[in-house]
């Protein structure tokens, strides 16, 4: 282990990294535009969507404003949930000898990262397998414009690509700054049409984002971090947005979900998501998100509400280490607590849990079809995303993660000893 990679036992509060895309433009009616934006990136564009946002109104409203501004366009329609790597292949081998300027994503975060994955591929062939982990990316991709049509992934942000590879048996990741979107465009009015139960994942899992970003490992400062790792941990610019973003949730999220035309509510639950994919784009995730990836390939049940419903346990465990975090996440989310910085912590971890409740996020394991024999098997696969586990602030063991697995399954929501 390299010294960069120990985490400090004080931290350095001094210690502040951002990585971000070259351009952001967020606000209702943004994505008209967009072809004046991407004009400025290229004439020929390739277009990742999924079927059902390709036979919508908002998408021929994007086609209208690219084509308009002497954008041609060529359209990939067929991106699946969970993007397989059999669709991303498919989706090169048609565009074929076809020149393209820049890929553009629009849709959810699978939408997204398509995109991105493409994009790779265009610029340096190979296989999706070739850059699977960190840092693998040899260089700068097919610019990439991110259009979210739903508020959690924050992958408009991100240094990363979730894909599905049958050979796996979980879900992989490409992680590089390469990956950034080189332009976001994030328009709220662009998700006045979710349903709440997607609302409700998509947004529970961009708090998700935010909570382990804010209470992340620390890492001692070194000169070579930033370039040694893509996801370094909590730092002083990473704080800053993951707070502000867990305010935006509090105030938000449970309006967007119980009235979806609310919207000054649609549009804090974006940014909040965008804060979450800014944050976790530098600092990173940790146990929340181990843990869901076996549980999401064993029941096939949609991410955010399995990093949703494991987030309450994962914060208790990791209490011991982060008490003046959760601290602060309470006075973000407006909770007033006098006593102990270990009353207010816990006023904070029992504020996540009643956001939690609000949306109708599954409040244990069982509710989400893991039998309790599968907890074992849960929680030694957790340990293979060793990014995410070295990101814990507590150290994440097999009997750590089975422990956390155990309460969620019961759902005990007890407090460690002090």
């Amino acid at each position: 282990m390299t010294a960069s990679a120990v985490p400090s036992a004080s931290g350095d509060p001094g210690l502040g990294v951002l990585r971000l895309p070259r351009a952001i433009v967020l606000g209702a009616g943004q994505r008209h535009a967009l072809g004046a934006l991407v004009a400025g990136i290229g004439r020929r564009v390739l277009v990742c969507t999924d079927e059902r946002m390709a036979a919508g109104a908002e998408f021929e409203q994007v086609r209208a404003s690219l084509t308009d501004a002497g954008v041609r366009v060529t359209v990939w329609a067929h991106t699946e949930p969970e993007l397989p790597v059999a669709g991303i292949l498919r989706c090169v081998e048609q565009l074929g000898s076809t020149t393209v300027d820049a890929v553009l994503g629009l849709g959810g975060g699978s939408c997204l990262d398509m995109a991105k994955v493409v994009a790779l591929l265009l610029a340096h062939g190979g296989q999706p397998s070739d850059y699977y982990g960190e840092n693998r990316v040899p260089g700068p991709t097919v610019p990439v414009i991110a259009v979210p049509t739903t508020a959690g992934t924050g992958s408009e942000a991100t240094p990363v690509a979730v894909l599905g590879d049958p050979d796996r048996e979980m879900k992989v990741g490409i992680s590089s700054p390469h990956l950034i979107p080189h332009l976001a465009v994030v328009d709220p009015e662009l998700t006045y049409t979710c349903p709440p139960a997607l609302t409700a994942a998509a947004g529970i899992d961009a708090v998700v984002h935010l909570v382990e970003s804010f209470t992340a490992v620390r890492r001692d400062r070194s000169p070579t971090l930033a370039s040694e790792r893509v996801f370094i941990g909590k730092n002083a610019l990473t704080d800053a947005t993951a707070l502000q973003g867990i305010s935006l949730m509090a105030r938000s999220l449970p309006v967007a979900y119980h009235n979806p035309e609310d919207a000054q509510a649609r549009q804090d639950v974006m940014l909040a998501a965008l804060y979450g994919g800014i944050s976790l784009g530098t600092a990173g995730t940790a146990a929340a998100h181990a843990l869901q990836y076996p549980i999401g390939a064993l029941t096939h049940t949609p991410h955010g509400m399995g990093t949703g419903c494991l987030l309450p346990y994962v914060m208790r465990f990791n209490l011991p280490a982060r008490v003046e975090e959760f601290a602060q996440l309470a006075a973000a989310m407006g909770v007033t607590v006098s006593g102990t910085a270990a009353d207010r912590a816990r006023a904070g971890i029992e504020a996540i849990d009643a956001l939690v409740k609000a949306v109708n996020v599954p409040s244990t394991l069982r509710e989400l079809g893991v039998q309790r024999a599968d907890l074992p098997a849960i929680a030694r696969h957790s340990l293979a995303s060793v990014r995410l586990v070295e990101n814990n602030p507590r150290t994440l063991d097999e009997q750590a993660a089975l422990a956390i697995a155990t309460a969620a399954f019961e759902g005990d929501l007890s407090f460690p000893a002090p």
